[in-house]
């Protein structure tokens, strides 16, 4: 049977081990992650928003593009929602929300060949529009569904 004492000895080495990898600059929090596109979630308005994070802020209504979550959401903290497409050559999917101060939400860079669905949950400080863009072959698609976010659940 194996010690709490040998566990703890272990755990102890391997902590220690990492520590002065990092302390010698061998494992750098830079190097592993991604830059944070940071224009894009601090605009503060939609199409500022598309602008930076997409390229362009025109974007044509399409059938091809889906926007699937809840007519009323009792909690506004976590909101899921569902962006699906049928266009092929989608690279990008972004999710915002018209009316929150900052409407970016999520955006999401997709590899060639995946397929275009993501889902995630939102927050909405208030009613508005989720808006989902699309960018396929170098142009933007959008489809709009529009959220009554209820305060405690009272539905006011």
């Amino acid at each position: 049977m194996i010690s709490k004492r040998r566990i703890f000895m272990k755990g102890g080495l391997a902590a220690s081990a990492i520590g002065v990898a990092v302390g010698a600059g061998l494992l750098s929090p830079r190097r592993v992650l991604a830059k944070w596109p940071s224009g894009s979630f601090e605009a503060e308005s939609v199409d500022a928003a598309m602008k930076a994070s997409l390229g362009g802020d025109q974007a044509a209504d399409s059938s091809d593009v889906t926007v699937k979550a809840p007519d009323i959401a009792e909690n506004g903290a976590v909101v899921p929602v569902t962006v699906s497409s049928t266009l092929t050559g989608v690279t990008t999917i972004a999710l915002l929300v018209e009316k929150n101060a900052r409407p970016l939400t999520a955006s999401y860079d997709l590899a060639e060949g995946t397929e275009a669905y993501v889902s995630n949950r939102i927050k909405m400080g208030k009613t508005s529009d989720v808006v989902a863009v699309v960018k396929a072959g170098g142009k933007l698609y959008q489809a709009k569904k529009s959220v009554k976010v209820t305060i405690g659940g009272c539905g006011g």
